[in-house]
């Protein structure tokens, strides 16, 4: 047993049955995807989180380069980091989830994919200079 599913298994209902739907949803969109204990809960490389509270299960999303209207989606305060708050199973909407951790990704990789272009541009002036 990993220390996800052991950090999984030991929460009360239903965040047991929430946090276990939200990583299904995370391990389907994205199969390949680095799942570790940070902090004492299931991270997602960096870009997404499950973490049972008292009452309830965030699911957290990073808000690296996503604009101040794709932020509104979620709910927090946070600067790095907003969530989605479920209090059931039935509040749970798979097709939403996995658009916001489609876009989460999207942007990531978007950005990455750019430094890369201007890394590469920067080079070939350099050399056309020379």
């Amino acid at each position: 047993m990993s220390r996800i599913d052991e950090y999984i298994e030991k929460q009360g209902s239903p965040q047991k049955e929430i946090a276990q739907k939200l990583r299904s949803i995370i391990l389907t969109t994205f199969p390949n995807i680095k799942e570790e204990l940070k902090l004492g809960v299931p991270w997602y490389e960096g870009k997404y989180y499950i973490v049972s509270l008292k009452n309830h299960v965030n699911l957290g999303f990073s808000l690296k380069n996503l604009s101040k209207e794709e932020q509104k989606l979620f709910d927090g305060g946070g600067k790095t980091m907003k969530h989605l708050e479920f209090r059931s199973l039935a509040d749970i909407d798979d097709e939403k989830i996995v658009k916001l951790l489609k876009m989460v990704n999207h942007k990531e990789a978007l950005k990455v994919l750019k430094s890369k272009l201007a890394s590469k541009s920067s080079f070939y002036r350099l050399r056309d200079l020379g």
